[in-house]
């Protein structure tokens, strides 16, 4: 029998979940249920090692939340990052202060967690019992008000709240899905959620063209890392089609200038994800008084050097003839033993073309390969 969530909130799965939290330590699993097994019903233990496990994992989404959280395994995988649903929260409650929120598909409650402690009043609808059970779980073990329900998001009457949020489900049979209109529930549920206030999740693969009339897409970045889009509707709406967002700084730009484009200038500027996802690379060239290389390619360049939160920056040592033959013998000439390969418009494996090069010295360099029109071109570069 398979012992879930539910099992380790009453006293005894309680002290068996402490005790499995006490032992556990990553590649000790099964020391720690056979010595729990001692003392305990072994189905219990299994579920009980089972989440302290998650709990580990979780810290990189939760931080410290995490040790006392309940988690499914799908839960934590499609669970949002604390970083991600605390900007969300925020927005949510700097536009409607203590608004009531019900968020439709819930999952184990990240983002009512979030919230809840923005002065937001919470609901969650989640159509999986033990999923909902770790939801509840978790407003109450972090002392946070709001209530868990068991039910179907399109079957949910929303005339109560003025926010409502959703997530839709993006995995089938175990797989990711990345056509939005393959999404559960679909895509024309989402579209009428977006004719009110809402914040509906996406994933950041979402085509510009999908998104409704009125309604901002917002993609967010992470550390450096796109991590999804949520599109933005009736009073959430701030009035642009797109935009960016990076975290944790909160950098944020939602216009861009026309491209202008030219030469090689002395530094090159790779765009955040985020930026490039939203379709404004032209913003970081405005924002370093520069241009594109390419009208089609996310490439910045410029003479000048400027301090963005939106770009990364290269100065650039010299132009190379894209030629796998010359490229070895430059990389053997400057004695370039660790080479970042950095690509775009181009079709070529870094790790695969770093392998054909062979770096064997002590130097560092990084080598940007990118197409001007129909021809490739190679930058020697340094990392700023």
């Amino acid at each position: 029998m398979r012992v879930t969530v539910s099992a380790l909130l009453d006293d005894v799965g309680a002290e068996v979940l402490a005790a499995a939290c006490s032992e556990y330590a990553v590649g000790r699993e099964l020391q720690v249920v056979e010595k729990l097994r001692k003392r305990y019903d072994g189905a219990l233990v299994s579920a009980a090692v089972t989440q302290a496990a998650l709990r580990v994992r979780a810290v990189a989404k939760f931080g410290a939340d995490a040790e006392r959280m309940f988690f499914t395994p799908d839960g934590y995988e499609q669970a949002t990052r604390t970083t991600v649903g605390v900007h969300r929260a925020s927005r949510i409650a700097a536009a409607l202060p203590g608004a009531s929120v019900i968020d439709l598909g819930c999952g184990i409650g990240g983002d009512l967690i979030s919230a809840a402690r923005a002065g937001l009043r919470v609901t969650g609808v989640e159509r999986d019992a033990e999923t909902a059970a770790a939801a509840r779980a978790n407003l109450a073990a972090l002392g946070l008000s709001g209530e868990v329900v068991v039910g179907d998001a399109e079957s949910t009457d929303l005339a109560a709240y003025d926010v409502v949020f959703a997530d839709p489900a993006r995995r089938a049979d175990g797989r990711r899905v990345f056509d939005h209109n393959a999404y559960s529930p679909p895509w024309s549920f989402v579209s009428a959620l977006l004719e009110r206030t809402a914040c509906v999740k996406v994933a950041p693969g979402i085509p510009h063209d999908a998104v409704p009339a009125d309604v901002e897409a917002e993609w967010i970045s992470d550390a450096g890392e796109v991590k999804e889009a949520a599109l933005w509707s009736g009073a959430l709406y701030a009035g642009v089609a797109r935009r960016a967002t990076l975290l944790p700084g909160g950098a944020t730009v939602g216009t861009a200038p026309e491209a202008v484009v030219g030469p090689v200038g002395r530094y090159l500027y790779e765009p955040d994800g985020a930026v490039i996802r939203a379709g404004l690379v032209t913003a970081v060239a405005a924002a370093v008084d520069g241009w594109l290389l390419d009208p089609r390619i996310a490439y910045v360049t410029s003479d000048t050097l400027t301090p963005t939160a939106f770009a990364s920056a290269y100065e650039v040592v010299e132009e190379l003839p894209y030629k796998e033959k010359s490229l070895r013998a430059w990389v053997r000439t400057n004695g370039i033993g660790t080479l970042e390969i950095k690509k775009r418009g181009v079709d070529v494996d870094p790790a695969v073309l770093r392998k054909k090069l062979g770096p064997k010295g002590t130097a560092t360099a990084t080598l940007l390969i990118t197409r001007i029109g129909r021809d490739a071109v190679a930058y020697s570069c340094r990392r700023i």
